[in-house]
């Protein structure tokens, strides 16, 4: 075969590949404007990438949900539960996609992500564990069922029990929602357990009839009494006595009192609702970036249950709908008014956790003065038979899944909780473990060469600390740096997600003061590992700058070959690979130190 014939042969092989890319091109893109059209009508809009990769992770990895009961309301002081909502019009419009899965009672949240170059894509999962978690095919039945009648249970009893139901979440995530339907089942269930006595617990007075007659609350020994009023910036107003404004003060026992402050007396159960109904529409409201209607204060309502001939309380039932949480990124183009709202609302939704937390550990020491909103709650906190509900809603738009996020690391702070199973992939059960090693615990290296676990419970780390997000190639990413100090084996991985790490508790119950300088000394240690970990990336990148120039020196001589040009090419695709890696690097310990500060 001569030479021109050769050069043929090989333009018509060209030729084929080419023919062969642009229809493979072609099909790709016709399979891509299927998927499209596919998920467009199954209601779930958006990128089509994104939302196949977590169709596929939900594929291989949600295993069966656990059955709800209602164990955690009867040992716990304590229940947090998740609420997410369906996508609604206005974010189908938007084009975002479903990025949050529950499965009972663990909660992924799937943050899309680009890499460096801006092209590829991938998925950043988070995942957290409560005590119940309901999906957006949950009705309010289920949620009531299971987080809230308990609580009316208990308070029926006419023991005293001081319940508490707390709606948090962003805004527009459906926590005003819940919480109507919840108050609507309230008062229907409160006036049936008071007609036929169903409070009463049998197991606990079986002597006679005489003695359940007195211990529970019938409509023929207690009345019920509501109030109803919000908590707007540091004002706090009567909502069922036009808006009159309030004042906070404590008797000579140390019980706060709200002075001027109207109960109402309700009859029956529609009489009820028609008082929660006016103080629902007398709340305070406002547009914000997020909704057009953000609920801009806390409101409260509170339903007594009183002795008949004593007046003396004998339960308490709150159900506080608290005000929208948001980033301080979200209130930059909110006027002054606007962000002292933003302002106080984190600061009584900072002062309610801690009080939360206390609750469920029995502190001696509950900081309900610390806001407002704790203040006027204080013997829900510090009562030996208080009982607490918090439900936290979260959108499923993939636009708010850092709002989730925080939310979700909220609501887990408030109780960090062990997961007890997780299904990976399905039916399988894996190893127990912390609900997310990156949002729990941090695993430090000592200087004996072991790891020592800080449990966030303490307050030694903030919650949200990211460490093991690595592959555990990176762990040799570098020469001269012990990057093995500065990140946990390849056992931690991507949020604590694949495996299981050998952890314990350190011994809780220390003082303020030690918890601080714990946190300022785990702030100082990873501020030193950050510059380390930059002062070697700086000298990595200038190596790999250097080899940069090499080769394009080498890439433009006259003379060049087709290998070394593909040599060129391999090369320089390493390179930009290694370069990935170390922003990587850098950019997660920048994360997890901002998290500390």
């Amino acid at each position: 075969m001569t030479s021109k014939d050769q050069t043929r042969a090989a333009m018509e092989r060209m030729e084929a590949e080419r023919t062969a890319r642009r229809q493979a091109l072609a099909d790709l893109k016709c399979q891509r404007a299927d998927e499209e059209k596919r998920i467009r009508d199954a209601g779930n809009p958006g990128d089509v990438d994104f939302v196949g990769l977590v169709q596929r992770w939900r594929d291989y990895r949600v295993g069966i949900a656990l059955p709800y009961n209602n164990d955690h309301n009867t040992v716990s002081k304590i229940c947090i539960s998740i609420r997410k909502r369906p996508i609604n019009t206005k974010e189908l419009s938007k084009k975002d996609h479903d990025s949050v899965t529950v499965v009972n009672p663990t909660v992924w949240v799937h943050v899309p992500k680009h890499r460096v170059d801006g092209i590829n894509k991938y998925l950043d999962h988070s995942s957290f564990c409560f005590d119940y978690a309901f999906d957006e095919h949950s009705k309010t039945e289920d949620l009531y069922t299971y987080t809230t009648l308990p609580l009316v249970q208990n308070v029926v009893k006419g023991n005293g029990c001081r319940a508490t139901v707390f709606a948090y979440g962003q805004t527009g995530s459906g926590k005003t929602h819940t919480m109507s339907g919840i108050q609507g089942m309230v008062a229907a269930d409160l006036f049936s357990f008071l007609l036929g006595g169903l409070g009463f617990d049998s197991t606990q007075h079986q002597q006679s009839g005489q003695e359940k007659s007195a211990s529970a609350c019938t409509v023929h020994n207690t009345y019920v009494t509501v109030s109803f009023f919000e908590i707007y910036g540091v004002r706090i107003q009567d909502l069922l006595n036009n808006r009159h404004q309030l004042k906070i003060l404590e008797d000579g026992r140390g019980e706060v009192v709200i002075f001027g402050l109207e109960e109402y007396e309700a009859t029956n159960a529609e009489h009820l609702l028609s008082l929660i109904a006016q103080g629902n529409s007398k709340r305070t409201t406002h547009s914000t970036e997020a909704n057009d209607t953000s609920s801009r204060s806390h409101s409260i309502c509170q339903i007594m249950l009183r002795d008949q001939e004593t007046k003396r309380l004998r339960g308490k039932l709150s159900l506080v709908d608290l005000a929208g949480s948001e980033r301080g990124a979200d209130t930059k183009s909110h006027d002054r008014q606007r962000q002292s709202e933003s302002s106080e609302i984190n600061k009584s939704l900072l002062a309610l956790k801690e009080c939360i937390r206390a609750l469920d550990t029995s502190s001696a020491h509950v900081p309900y003065r610390a806001s407002k909103l704790t203040l006027v709650l204080k013997d829900c906190f510090t009562s030996c038979r208080a009982r607490t509900t918090m439900i936290a809603t979260v959108s499923p738009a993939s636009s708010s899944a850092d709002h989730t996020l925080n939310t979700l690391r909220y609501a887990d702070r408030v109780k960090q909780k062990k997961v007890v199973e997780d299904f990976t992939p399905k039916g399988i059960p894996n190893r127990k473990r912390a609900p997310s090693v990156a949002e729990n615990q941090v695993v430090i290296t000592t200087g004996e060469g072991g790891n020592q676990t800080c449990d966030l419970e303490n307050n030694a780390v903030p919650q949200g600390y990211n460490v093991g997000s690595f592959e555990s190639e990176n762990n040799a990413l570098f020469q001269g740096v012990n990057v093995s100090s500065l990140y946990d084996d390849e056992s931690l991985t991507t949020k604590g997600e694949e495996n299981s790490v050998s952890t314990y508790e350190i011994a809780p119950k220390d003082s303020d003061d030690i918890r601080f300088q714990k946190s300022q000394q785990l702030v100082y240690v990873e501020g030193e590992k950050l510059v380390n970990l930059h002062m070697s990336i700086i000298q990595e990148d200038a190596n790999l700058l250097t080899e940069e120039g090499d080769w394009l020196q080498n890439i433009q001589k006259d003379d060049l070959l087709g290998d070394e040009i593909d040599e060129y090419a391999s090369r320089l695709h390493s390179i930009l690979d290694r370069k990935t890696h170390l922003v990587s690097l850098l950019q997660d310990k920048i994360e997890s130190l901002r998290s500390l500060l």
